[in-house]
């Protein structure tokens, strides 16, 4: 996603869980994964269907969260791997495959246009197992031309249906299927701050806890 979005999302995830300093760190890690170098990194971002990769790169994180002593080295191993749980959503097929399932209401089409975006369950356990769940191909060099928002329709089309260009859901330009995204990334950023803040409580006590909310900071 793009940087305006991964702060909204971090925002409306953390906001009102996690001190302004600690908040702030989060998102500069985060956004920091869109450097140069970070587009070399599909796991970063969930890209070429590397699934197991990203997992574990999440994982990775969240250990080093855990395990630090210093909050600001926490925040930033959460940045890291809250920003590759948010581009799962914007960089795969996830939300479509969603939609798809759902039965069709009153005798129509599945994915009704009625839908609420808030309604979408981030974690459904068929969707992530579903055997057609892929994410963007990244096919350089061309796409390195994606950041420039001018040259977009001419990576689309000198790029095939199963690239980040096609597949990308990271601004409302993108696809209709966009507020879905916003909407499972934030779900899921919570899931991922909760599941880290407790292995915090069991591994280092109620202190680490504080000290990763921030409440020391405040």
């Amino acid at each position: 996603m793009d940087t305006p979005y991964h702060i909204e999302i971090l925002k409306r995830a953390l906001g009102e869980r996690v001190s302004a300093k600690a908040l702030a760190a989060m998102t500069q890690a985060n956004l920091r994964q869109d450097r140069p170098m970070g587009w070399l990194h599909p796991e970063f971002h969930f890209d070429d269907s590397l699934f197991d990769k990203a997992y574990a790169y999440i994982e990775e994180n969240r250990q080093q969260a855990v395990n630090s002593p210093n909050p600001e080295e926490a925040w930033a191993a959460f940045g890291r791997l809250s920003h590759a749980a948010q581009d799962f959503y914007a960089h795969s097929n996830y939300v479509a495959l969603w939609i798809e399932s759902l039965p069709a209401p009153n005798g129509g089409e599945a994915g009704d246009s009625r839908l609420q975006p808030s309604a979408i369950n981030a974690l459904d356990a068929n969707i992530l197992a579903h055997p057609h769940l892929i994410s963007g191909k990244v096919y350089w060099p061309i796409e390195a031309l994606w950041a420039i928002r001018a040259l977009q329709p001419l990576v689309k089309k000198w790029t095939p249906k199963d690239s980040h260009a096609w597949m990308n859901l990271d601004t409302p330009e993108t696809s209709p299927l966009f507020p879905f995204a916003i909407e499972a990334a934030v779900k899921r950023t919570v899931v991922e701050f909760e599941r880290t803040l407790a292995l915090i409580g069991e591994t280092r006590g109620e202190a680490a806890m504080q000290a990763f909310v921030g409440i020391s900071e405040q």
